[in-house]
């Protein structure tokens, strides 16, 4: 395609081609030639195809101000993980990223978007995301991984309670995820705290 050879003009024809995996393949060649703008980027995540807004949503990462927290509420279950992922890798997030993504991490049908939307509040490390990080230390084994790690930037009581009892999961890496945490020290009051409380 175009993007190999440096064409723009060319790969721009094949932003509107019919089929969806060379409208895909069309964006990811602008980002390649590093001519993928906002507009394009935005105007992907609208398109009727799910790979199409897939491939959108990892091209936004470097567009942070194309708005991702519509594709949290796509129907389509991969392109919610794929909305929650980039939103993940772009780090601080204003609050109704961070609302929608516990909204995900909570409520979604979809294990696989429930584990990405925790990994993504993980990665902002804002406060307001802890409790649904919390609440996902009960979910399902591969959720309780993703969610023992997303505790890593947090500190306080509840995390280190929550540390505490993924010690004692069912699932060893659940229990190796708490231990590493723990011997970092994540989670952990500092002993003056620990001093004043006795």
């Amino acid at each position: 395609m175009g993007g190999h050879l440096g064409d723009e003009a060319a790969v721009r024809l094949f932003l509107a081609d019919p089929s969806p995996r060379v409208r895909a393949t069309a964006l990811w060649a602008l980002g390649r030639l590093d001519r993928a703008g906002d507009h394009e980027v935005a105007t992907m995540l609208d398109d009727p195809e799910a790979m199409v807004r897939r491939r959108a949503c990892e091209m936004a990462v470097r567009h942070p101000e194309v708005d991702l927290v519509p594709l949290l509420g796509d129907h389509e279950p991969t392109v919610v993980e794929a909305a929650a992922w980039a939103l993940g890798e772009r780090g601080a997030a204003e609050s109704r990223t961070v609302a929608a993504l516990a909204g995900v991490a909570g409520e979604h049908d979809d294990a696989l978007c429930r584990e990405a939307a925790v990994a993504a509040l993980g990665a902002i490390g804002d406060d307001a995301g802890l409790p649904a990080i919390l609440a996902a230390t009960e979910d399902k084994p591969a959720i309780r991984r993703r969610a023992v790690i997303a505790l890593a930037p947090f500190e306080g009581d509840e995390v280190d309670i929550a540390l505490q009892r993924a010690l004692d999961d069912r699932d060893w890496q659940v229990r190796q995820a708490a231990e590493d945490l723990l011997d970092a020290g994540v989670g952990r009051r500092s002993p003056d705290a620990l001093g004043n409380r006795e």
